[in-house]
Order: structure tokens, then sequence, then C-alpha cells
């Protein structure tokens, strides 16, 4: 059991989610109903709009936020402490900004890009002081996670728009999946914030091996100073996972810890068209940018529902206990 202190900090608005008008597919969670139909038997025991609510609520509750539950139960399990689960705008309104009250109390801060694009979600100046006061404290780990961007599409013409959305659909193959879903835009103004600016980039599908499961992950052990990766041989098998963009000063501050493979058997995708065969999974800032260390990786690295979950577990387990091991 060590002692350090985890948050997890959900980065959506509530009522921004909620509130995406049905009738309109692109750029917005399902609605619990809609997963239900598209996925069923799946989530069956979760019909009765009684008991759960079977809009983009009910979906936020009882199936994203539920993929989190392995991790953190089991970091509170492994660190004696409760974690501390924050969403950053709840349904009344109110708003829970990365302050000095909350990082004063953690050691640990994983924040999930899981808001959509269209929420506009951006770190205010005072937020962008608080962390980086955090990440100046020695030992302090903070993971920015934002999840994919599929289907962009500025500045096409509207049959652009449409051969590239199809093309991206074709790739990840995810029924469930609009022709435009972005995630990540409080993530990102973060990360530019702290002059690291990267880009969740596409949706792309990772490789399997023969039985199935992920193929292992491209590590760069020379650069796991922490030994985050120690015993990691993959991550997950989400159908559809971010490359991540170092623009500008990230060139050279972040360093690219993991690589995922991409299952070339899959429909084309134009990622792939000058002869790219992975994604730059994992990121961590160089050993001189911060006292503290920064992560960024896909949002679904804490989810334990798209496989690979026993290797993901490893990788939970180090974060947490992170300098407490023999």
């Amino acid at each position: 059991m060590t002692a350090r202190k985890v948050a997890v900090y959900y980065a959506w608005s509530r009522p921004d989610e909620t509130g995406a008008p049905l009738a309109v597919i692109e750029n917005r969670f399902p609605a619990l109903f809609e997963s239900r139909r598209m996925l069923y038997p799946r989530f069956e025991e979760l019909s009765d709009p009684r008991r759960f609510d079977q809009g983009v609520a009910g979906f936020l509750d009882h199936i994203m936020k539920k993929n989190f539950t392995a991790f953190v139960e089991q970091a509170g399990l492994q660190t004696g402490r409760p974690v501390l689960e924050v969403e950053r705008v709840l349904d009344n309104g109110r708003q829970s900004i990365l302050d000095e009250d909350l990082l004063d109390s953690v050691d640990t801060l994983i924040v999930i890009g899981f808001d959509s694009l269209r929420s506009g979600q951006q770190a205010t100046q005072a937020e962008l002081h608080a962390v980086r006061a955090f990440l100046g404290r020695p030992g302090n780990l903070l993971a920015i996670c934002p999840h994919h961007d599929i289907g962009h599409a500025d500045g096409l013409s509207d049959l652009d728009r449409h051969h590239s959305q199809e093309a991206d659909f074709l790739h990840h193959g995810d029924k469930t999946i609009p022709p435009q879903q972005g995630f990540g835009s409080f993530a990102r103004s973060l990360l530019a914030g702290l002059g690291v600016p990267v880009e969740n980039r596409f949706g792309l599908r990772p490789a399997t091996v023969p039985d199935g499961s992920p193929k292992p992950l491209d590590i760069d052990q020379t650069l796991d100073r922490n030994s985050l990766l120690d015993g990691v041989t993959t991550f997950n098998l989400h159908p559809h996972l971010p490359h991540f963009e170092r623009l500008g000063e990230a060139i050279g501050k972040m360093e690219v810890l993991a690589r995922q493979q991409i299952d070339l058997s899959a429909p084309p995708h134009p990622f792939t068209a000058n002869g790219r065969s992975t994604f730059d999974a994992l990121l961590q800032s160089g050993p001189d940018v911060f006292a503290g260390n920064l992560l960024v990786g896909d949002a679904t690295l804490w989810s334990s529902t798209a496989g690979g979950v026993d290797s993901l577990r490893r990788f939970w387990t180090n974060i947490v206990q992170r300098g407490h091991r023999p």
C-alpha cells in the first residue's frame, strides 16, 4: 500500500453533453437507448426507464463512468484512500476547476478528456497557474488524456468531407461512432497553455495477434525513467485510438514513450498512406521540462472495457506505486 493520493477529473460539461440535440448525430455522445439499440443484447440491464435515464445522461453515468470503475477501485485499494472523482461542470451548472484546493490535495491527477470539441471547454489562466505549480513539485504526476478526433473536416468541400469521413469510418469499423466525433478541447488547451501543444489526431484501429489480443507495444525502454511501463506489454484494443501529434515546442519537450501498431489489414486510412504502421500512443515530458512528470495518452488507458486488461492493470499499479516499489 502506498501513500499516493489520486484524482480522476472528467473534463466534460454535463449540460453541454446531455443537451446535445439527438436529431444531430455528429459530435455528441450516444444516448443510452441508442447504445442499447446498436449493441443489443448488451446493456439490457439498463433498459428500465424508471431506473435509468435513457438519454445522454444515462450513457455518461451508466456506461461511460463505469468504464473507469476498475481503475478507481484498484487505485483505492493500493493507496488505502478513495480516489477523488470530479466532473468539471455538473448538471446544475456548478463548475469544479483545477485549482490549488484540488491540486494541493493529490499527487496523481488523471484528466479524462471526453469533453466534446463542440462544447469548447478551455483551461483558464488560473487553472494553468495551478497546474504549473502542481507539475513544479517533484514526484507529482499529471496524465492528460483526450480520446479521438474522428471525421475532422474543417476547410473541406462537402464532397471531400464525405470521402474523408467515410475513410475514417470504414477504417475503425465501429458502427456506434458517427461520421464526426471529436473530444478533448480542454486537454488540448491545457497542453498548449503549458507550452507543450499536443493534438489527438484520428481514430486508428490497433493491430491484434492471432488470438485477438493486442499486439505488443513498441516501448522505448531507455526513456522509461520512472519504470511506468515495467512489465507492461500492451494497452488496449479500443477500435479507434488517436495518434498524439506533438506541435511546436512539444516536439523537443515531449518524448514518445510508447507506440502502438496499426491494423494494416483494416480499410486504408490516410495516416498510413506514407508508410506509417504505428501511432504515438504515450508521451511523457522530458527530464528537464517539469519537476513532476507529465504524460499524454488516450482516455481509454484507464478503462477496463477494451481488452489488454491484465497489462493495463500493471500500468495502473506502476503509476500508483511509482517511487514506492522495492
